[in-house]
């Protein structure tokens, strides 16, 4: 079965999904995947271009290309309010938008460090906040893109572990608040991801090597594989999970630390 064949799922008709960051990657991924269930599905991203080349793939009477800038508050409330005027309602976001700056603390600019807050966490904030009298008028759910680096900390990459830590406990926090609405938040918590944000890795054949000898599965995702279950959480088979941060990771979250032992 290929990636964008699903026979028989149409979890999604009548649903509007709004997904960040839908130029390449997971987000990419994620919209080519509710769009093939059925959803009516808007496409953010900063670049018109990566966006309309996803959108070309869909079905153009459902899909709409908003060009947003998730650490722009007034971007994002373009983008939500253009969604419903579109669709006329929301059901589903998908926070997936998220940048990375490596480097030693002592190295970090400021420009740096909140270019990397501002998009990765303010952006959640902004996303939620604007569209969450949508989503309890349709009963929806959020669905975040956090990382294990939201689980655990990596080495040199301080200001992802701080935005991704943030948004795992967010989702949290917004489960409990949010439950007596009827809005459901979870997130997923992916590992290495084959996307542009880890191109660095999978050219370095060294460090590819090390990631894929500390996954039990041996190998990095391929960004449908973390559609797969963003699709999941958000679709009525989930109804009743709500708060959790599930690692798409292979496995490597279950391992305790220590060296593989012959």
């Amino acid at each position: 079965m290929s990636p964008r064949e699903h026979p028989g799922m149409r979890r999604f008709e009548r649903k509007t999904v709004i997904i960040t960051g839908a130029g390449s990657g997971i987000g990419a991924a994620t919209a080519l995947r509710f769009s093939d269930e059925g959803a009516s599905v808007v496409l953010a991203g900063r670049t018109e271009t990566k966006l309309k080349k996803i959108a070309a793939q869909m079905d153009d009477a459902a899909t709409l290309v908003q060009v947003t800038d998730v650490s722009d508050h007034a971007s994002v409330e373009a983008m939500v309010a253009a969604a419903v005027e579109r669709f006329d309602h929301l059901d589903i976001l998908v926070n997936n938008a998220g940048i990375a700056v490596t480097g030693k603390l002592q190295d970090i600019s400021v420009e740096d460090w909140r270019c990397v807050i501002a998009t990765d966490l303010d952006g959640v904030f902004y996303a939620t906040q604007a569209s969450l009298p949508h989503l309890i008028a349709t009963k929806g759910c959020i669905v975040n893109v956090s990382s294990v680096s939201g689980l655990g900390g990596d080495w040199n990459m301080s200001p992802y572990n701080a935005a991704k830590g943030a948004v795992t406990n967010f989702t949290r926090a917004l489960a409990m608040e949010l439950g007596a609405d009827g809005v459901r938040v979870n997130a997923v918590n992916p590992s290495l991801t084959f996307t542009n944000l880890t191109k660095d890795i999978k050219d370095d054949p060294r460090l590819l090597a090390e990631f894929a000898a500390r996954n039990p599965l041996g190998r990095g995702a391929e960004p449908a594989e973390i559609a797969d279950v963003i699709a999941f959480l958000a679709s009525h088979d989930a109804r009743f999970v709500n708060g959790v941060n599930l690692p798409v990771d292979g496995g490597l979250s279950a391992s305790n630390g220590q060296p593989r032992q012959a």
